[in-house]
Formats: structure tokens, C-alpha cells, sequence
């Protein structure tokens, strides 16, 4: 009996040690991770201590380099291929006398200037030169002056009779100015105290800006109105 147990006992060592034996090695029945001729990956806690100092892993939260700085474009080419091989040059044409002359002057030079803009200014014009006699207090006094003015010779008056200087003598409206001062010498020199003041109006005058191609720009033999002129002006 004693035999029989002691044969039993043996046997159930056996089988516990031949199941540690194949069960109790780790991984043991677990196929490889990676294909062959694939070396494994390690984590740094399982590798050796010189391993791990001599190869880091590469700190994937390093900062990027710097993206290179854009090439700003070049603005002086720029402004050398929109104007050539020559420099722009800005004049201003006028005055034209009319609207009419302004516009053959826009047509006539359209092919050769790169911008063009016409303008109208309002100038006070020198149109007359006004001699007369100072308005005495009233009309009665101003018609007596007028006689005294015939008795010495001297003709071509008149009494004004309304506007803002009523009872004014008038002597005479020249468009010369030389004319208005011989006219109030000789009224002057017969004892009346002449006087001669400009009369002037205001009156449109019509101007042409324009950017010329080159330095060569020759506007005068296009443009034939009377009186233009240019001057250099500022660019648009």
C-alpha cells in the first residue's frame, strides 16, 4: 500500500515538473513580433546602461529649424521694367483757350504718353482799364462837373446812373493800357482829378497733366494752339 501511494506521488511530480517545465518559461509559445532580417525594437528601459548613454533617442519635441526668410521682390526692377530703359517725366500743358483746343491736344499726343488728365482752373483776368471822375454827393453836382468838363475841350463822358457807384463820371474803357493813361493825363492835366483802375473778370482756363514715355518727349510739334506752354509737375 505504502509502495502503491509512493508510486502515485512520483508520478504527479513528474507531470507538475514537466508542465512547469513547458508552461512556466515565458513567452515561450509566442511567435516573433517582427518578420525576419527585421531587427526588434527595445524599449530604453530594457537596454543595457552603455547603450542607452551612447545612443539617445532623438527628442522628437526639438523645436524645427527656422523656416528660411522670404526674398522680398526687388522694387527697383520693378519700376525699371514698367518704365523702361528711361526715366517717366510729368509736364503740364496749357493754358488752352477752349475746351476744343484742350481735346486736339488729348488726341494728338495720346500715342506717345503713358497718362494723361485734363483740369479746369477759374483765373481772374485783366479784361479793361477804367478811367473815370470820383461820384460827387449827388447827381445834380455830378451833371455841373460835366459841364465844366465840355468847357475845357474835353468830350466822351458820361454820368453813371445806377450799379454801385451811381453818379461816377466815366471817361473812357481801353483794353490798352497805354491808351487808359494817355486818357487820364489829359483829364488830369485840364485840372480834374482823373483816376484809372483795372477791371478784370473771372474766366476758365483749361490745363493738360500728362506722364511722358521717354526724355525725348516733344509735345511741340503736335500741338499747334496759340499761348500753350509746359512746366514740370508733380507725378500721378
Amino acid at each position: 500500500m505504502f509502495l502503491r501511494l509512493l508510486f502515485v506521488l512520483l508520478i504527479m511530480l513528474n507531470i507538475v515538473a514537466g508542465a512547469w517545465l513547458f508552461l512556466g518559461q515565458p513567452y515561450a509559445h509566442v511567435p516573433p513580433a517582427t518578420d525576419p532580417g527585421v531587427p526588434e525594437l527595445h524599449l530604453l528601459s530594457e537596454l543595457p546602461a552603455q547603450v542607452a548613454t551612447a545612443n539617445p533617442v532623438a527628442d522628437t519635441s526639438a523645436p524645427m529649424p527656422p523656416a528660411p526668410t522670404p526674398v522680398a521682390p526687388d522694387t527697383a526692377s520693378g519700376s525699371a521694367s514698367e518704365s523702361g530703359t528711361t526715366e517717366l517725366r510729368c509736364l503740364t500743358l496749357g493754358p488752352f483757350a477752349t475746351p476744343h483746343d484742350l481735346l486736339q491736344a488729348r488726341t494728338a499726343l495720346t500715342s506717345i504718353t503713358k497718362r494723361m488728365r485734363s483740369r479746369q482752373e477759374q483765373v481772374a483776368q485783366s479784361r479793361s482799364w477804367w478811367v473815370y471822375l470820383p461820384a460827387p454827393t449827388s447827381r445834380a453836382q455830378a451833371l455841373a462837373l460835366t459841364k465844366q468838363l465840355a468847357a475845357h475841350g474835353i468830350g466822351d463822358y458820361f454820368v453813371v446812373g445806377g450799379g454801385d457807384q451811381p453818379n461816377t463820371i466815366s471817361l473812357g474803357l481801353f483794353k490798352d493800357q497805354d491808351n487808359a493813361r494817355k486818357r487820364r493825363t489829359e483829364v488830369v492835366a485840364a485840372g480834374f482829378p482823373a483816376r484809372i483802375t483795372e477791371r478784370s473778370e473771372t474766366a476758365p482756363q483749361y490745363w493738360l497733366d500728362l506722364v511722358a514715355a521717354s526724355n525725348r518727349f516733344d509735345w511741340q510739334s503736335r500741338v499747334h494752339a496759340d499761348g500753350v506752354d509746359s512746366h514740370s509737375t508733380s507725378c500721378f
